[in-house]
């Protein structure tokens, strides 16, 4: 095998496992729903919407509005946080 071919396959294998693993993810999801405002600090699961980060774990304040933590369907409102409709309109109003 020569090394276009190993560096290729080697790729290839790389693709398939991130793919793997995105599948496991989206079905560790289910019967979850993302529910903003409610995320202590360095508490998040993702991305916030500012999109001044993209990980877990790098919010700065605690309850805030853009960001976001996987909590079981049916449960957000009652924990007192938000859609990602009303997190995007709490947002855009604390910038004005």
């Amino acid at each position: 095998m020569n090394q276009k071919q190993l560096v290729s396959s080697a790729l290839a294998s790389v693709m398939a496992l991130g793919l793997v693993s995105g599948a496991a993810a989206a079905d560790d999801n289910k019967g979850k729903e993302k529910c903003y405002g409610i995320a202590k600090a360095g508490q998040n699961d993702c991305a916030n919407l500012a999109g001044t980060h993209s990980c877990a774990g790098q919010s700065k304040a605690d309850m805030d509005a853009g960001e976001w933590k996987y909590v079981a369907k049916g449960t957000c409102k009652q924990m007192g946080g938000l859609s990602l409709a009303e997190a995007k309109d709490k947002t855009a109003m604390m910038k004005k």
